[in-house]
């Protein structure tokens, strides 16, 4: 074993190991096992918390580390760690499994069941986000599937069955890329384990052809855009979503799909950079039509938590989007809009689950006036929106702003087109609202509606009071994920030493740059400075772009010892012409 201990593995196996005790209790005793799974969830977040005195601000790579070697032929390790990126992750899972059980209070139907698989699901998707061996990263992402495929299929609503076999497909479509990409990689570099591929193809060890690249460049992406979802392999999400039960919901939007961005950034870009970059294009692209297209679809939508499903595809494209811009600063605000979406959907979820408990509907045009009947429950539903929609001083803002600014810096055209996407999730969000809670009682089965129960406030104000803090205290966040953002795109560097020295190559969206690669005379003309100069004003004004601020101020800074540089090379070759 590495420093670490055993904590990581604890974090891992504790819920498969406390469910079993499930297990000993019988099938009718219902209350003991919701609080006997409550009591799991709970033990396991606060395990989860032990992690971030651990991390520390401004160190890179994998902080904690456990190591144990388990088959040998072909060598396949137990081999687990948690960085910058990582460790808010698991967190999240572990505070969104716990969110899941006290919001399934009410299951009737197999409850010791539900329950289990709540715990299994919650092993494989803590796993994904720790391992560090391949073949261990791709058992855990197969173990996530079983589960989420059974709390579609036996609790879900009317499609149940369909939608849980479309789900399947579409993963299991996705991993049998990742697994060619696994085998291959292994073949090429004869090894599993992450940190060692990354040293090996970093150093030159071992040199991929460009057609080798791209290959395993798109197994690897193609699996996780599948799960993201990334336009256009989106259409198993809105049906998964409105199918599922309440806690499957949550965990799908708030976390699983969060794993295949976490693919992008842990694998897609470290391994296959000359391919990231000559893709990064297109991928902008998809992404940005997947911000527009699941923002307008939401529009449109008569199915309240449809709507919520196709907001999901809207905001995960500003993840990708922030990823593929290659910059600090956006790779930062897309790991923190992870985290403020996972809160912010997953409560957006809750409360139309909780609507759905006491009408048995998601059809916005069966509501009308619901603030009336349920004033405090309608206070809850429009804070979450606004934060969803990007308001500032919540979670929704900061890591929108600062992918559109990272965005910016790489690329005017594609921050322009993303930008529409606030707007319009503004539009959908709002109208929404008002049709569902404002207005007149014209439904009379609204009429006695009852408010929020004493469970339902507690977690909304949970949810709630985390939103705040993310959007207040987003520094918290951003100064433990700078150092590991850097550390991906520096792995990224081996054939490009200097990041703003290649540009992407043009898209379908492409305006003209705000950064001129040119290189002239051995140096970088960069245009406009005083664009950067503003980037870095807001880094020190803005909150949440506290752990950016540095970056910024010292790429200011090199710009201008460049065109110093430049301007006394040009003065003595004028004096050597003299």
């Amino acid at each position: 074993m590495l420093h670490g201990g055993y904590l990581l593995t604890i974090l891992i196996f504790f819920p498969a190991a406390a469910s079993l005790a499930l297990l000993l209790l019988r099938a009718d005793d219902h209350e003991w096992i919701r609080r006997l799974a409550l009591t799991i969830a709970l033990v396991e977040f606060v395990f989860s918390l032990l992690l971030i005195p651990r991390v520390q601000i401004g160190v890179a790579g994998y902080q904690i580390e456990e190591f144990a070697h388990w088959i040998s032929a072909p060598p396949i390790n137990y081999h687990v760690g948690v960085d910058g990126i990582s460790v808010f992750l698991v967190i999240l899972t572990t505070f969104l499994t716990a969110v899941s059980v006290l919001a399934s209070w009410k299951i009737e139907h197999r409850v010791k069941e539900f329950f289990v698989m709540l715990l299994v699901l919650e092993v494989g998707v803590v796993g994904v986000f720790l391992a560090l061996d391949l073949f261990l990263f791709f058992l855990f992402w197969e173990v996530m599937l079983i589960p989420m495929a059974l709390l579609i299929g036996i609790w879900g609503h009317e499609r149940r069955i369909y939608a849980a076999v479309k789900f399947i497909l579409y993963t299991m479509a996705g991993s049998i890329l990742m697994l060619v990409g696994i085998i291959w990689l292994y073949n090429v570099t004869g090894t599993f384990d992450l940190p060692k591929i990354q040293q090996v193809l970093q150093a030159g060890g071992v040199a991929l052809t460009h057609q080798q690249e791209t290959l395993l460049f798109l197994a690897f992406f193609f699996a996780f855009a599948i799960k993201v979802p990334l336009f256009p392999l989106h259409t198993w999400l809105p049906d998964a979503h409105v199918e599922a039960p309440t806690a499957g919901s949550v965990i799908l939007a708030g976390v699983l799909l969060k794993m295949g961005t976490y693919g992008m950034i842990r694998f897609c870009l470290p391994l296959f950079p000359n391919a990231s970059r000559h893709a990064a294009p297109w991928v902008a692209t998809l992404a940005i039509i997947g911000i527009i297209y699941g923002a307008l679809v939401a529009l449109v939508q008569p199915n309240l938590k449809k709507l919520v499903a196709y907001s999901s595809v809207s905001h995960l494209g500003f993840v990708v989007l922030g990823i593929f811009a290659f910059q600090n600063i956006s790779m930062q605000g897309a790991v923190f809009q992870m985290l403020a979406h996972g809160i912010s959907t997953g409560a957006l979820f809750l409360l139309v689950g909780m609507l759905y408990d006491r009408r048995h509907t998601f059809e916005i045009s069966e509501f009308g006036g619901l603030a009336t009947p349920m004033p405090k429950f309608a206070a809850f539903f429009l804070f979450i929106a606004l934060s969803s929609l990007g308001l500032p001083m919540l979670n929704g803002f900061v890591g929108e702003f600062l992918i559109l600014l990272g965005t910016f810096l790489t690329r005017v055209s594609w921050a322009t087109w993303a930008a529409t996407g606030v707007i319009l999730s503004a539009c959908y969000l709002l109208w929404s609202y008002q049709r569902v809670f404002f207005g007149e009682l014209t439904n009379e089965k609204n009429r006695k509606l009852p408010d929020a129960s004493l469970r339902e406030k507690s977690i909304l104000a949970v949810m709630a009071i985390i939103t705040l803090w993310m959007g207040i205290g987003s520094p918290f966040f951003t100064r433990r994920v700078a150092a590991s953002s850097q550390n991906v795109l520096d792995q990224m560097q081996r054939q490009f030493p200097q990041e703003a020295r290649t540009q992407p190559a043009s898209s379908p969206l492409d305006g003209p740059a705000p950064v001129a690669a040119a290189e002239l005379g051995g140096h970088l003309s960069l245009a406009p400075t005083a664009m950067l100069e503003r980037t870095a004003i807001a880094a020190r004004v803005i909150p949440g772009l506290t752990a950016s601020a540095g970056s910024a101020r010292d790429l200011r800074l090199s710009l201008r010892s460049g065109h110093q540089r430049r301007g006394n090379n040009s003065t003595e070759r004028f004096n050597s012409a003299r």
